[in-house]
């Protein structure tokens, strides 16, 4: 099906522009939410009417959803989790769990606006994009832990996994070291040692 786009639509064209999409899509997407017109030859003569105003909504929303970027830019929001000790998590983190974590922050986003390829499945920080406008992008920072000290650690760059497994190599080192050097058996052999030195004297 051919439409015509009211709006920029990311990956698909500028506003103004006659496309070829799915039916499925068109019908389902594109006109039901407003943002395109069936390409017909009176629907073209419609848009012809309507692209002054439309371009001036444009430029307005474009202006106001400027302000919610700069708002936005940057922010790190931390999702907690439950996970195994390699880091994946026990469940995931959807569009929605950062919808809802950005709404705790006083700052209300729809979920179409946020651009998450895949739900997160394991811990650590992803930067998510948020496109508050078709022309308007911005990014935040999602990090996901087991608790806010872990949190706080992988927003610091550490890595988590490998520290918990040098944490576990360490361990392993230090009780197989004391196999081998024990303090306090070397001590109580020291006396039971002297004697004998004098005994050959």
């Amino acid at each position: 099906m051919e439409v015509i786009l009211l709006e920029r639509v990311a990956k698909l064209g500028q506003m103004g522009e006659v496309v070829k999409v799915r039916d499925g899509f068109a019908r389902n997407f594109l006109l039901k939410r407003g943002k395109a017109l069936r390409a017909t030859a009176e629907n073209r003569a419609k848009y012809d009417g309507m692209k002054a105003e439309l371009e001036a909504n444009n430029i307005k929303a474009k202006g106001e959803a400027s302000k919610v970027a700069e708002k936005i830019n940057g922010k790190e929001i931390i999702i907690i989790r439950q996970a195994a000790e390699s880091g994946q998590l026990f469940g995931s983190v959807s569009v929605r769990d950062i919808v809802d974590s950005l709404a705790a922050d006083g700052i209300t986003v729809s979920r179409p606006q946020v651009w998450l390829d895949s739900p997160i499945k394991v811990i650590g920080q992803k930067k998510v994009t948020i496109a508050v406008h078709p022309e308007v992008e911005t990014s935040i920072s999602v990090t996901v832990a087991r608790s806010a000290d872990e949190a706080e650690r992988i927003k610091r760059g550490e890595d988590i996994s490998t520290r918990q497994e040098d944490q576990d190599a360490a361990a392993e080192a230090i009780a197989a070291a004391g196999e081998f050097f024990d303090p306090e058996a070397q001590h109580e052999e020291e006396p039971a040692a002297a004697p004998a030195e004098k005994a050959e004297k």
